[in-house]
């Protein structure tokens, strides 16, 4: 039943990694950083945050198969930091070293943030 729950959450969450990320990439100029997978993650960075957050400071418990399937099927079929490796791989084979330390730096620097973002908005407005 648990990888049943994982598998529904994963199929919408890579679904609405898909939508987003091809999204992303319509909207910027096409260049050497995949936009698309760095916005997937910082977006699924700031839900969990903010998710995470929310059910801390309210205290909230879930389900453990709502949790599989929010936090390991949807978010983690959302964010694809696989993905975000292979590329970062990709590009320092093809001797685009800037650009993969940018890729890189980008990811850690933002979805970082994002997390903390997301958890601090969501312990405000748990008061």
């Amino acid at each position: 039943m648990q990888l049943l729950w994982v598998g529904l959450g994963g199929f919408i969450g890579a679904i609405g990694r898909y939508c987003v990320g091809s999204w992303v990439q319509r909207l910027l100029p096409a260049g050497q950083i995949p936009y698309g997978t760095l916005a997937v993650n910082v977006v699924g960075c700031l839900v969990i945050g903010a998710l995470g957050g929310w059910i801390d400071a309210r205290q909230v418990s879930l389900a453990p198969m709502l949790r599989l399937f929010l936090f390991v099927g949807v978010l983690g079929g959302f964010t694809t930091f696989s993905a975000f490796a292979f590329e970062t791989l990709s590009m320092t084979r093809a001797g685009l070293t800037f650009a993969a330390l940018a890729h890189v730096g980008g990811h850690l620097v933002l979805c970082l943030c994002a997390v903390g973002l997301g958890d601090f908005v969501a312990r405000a407005f748990a008061r």
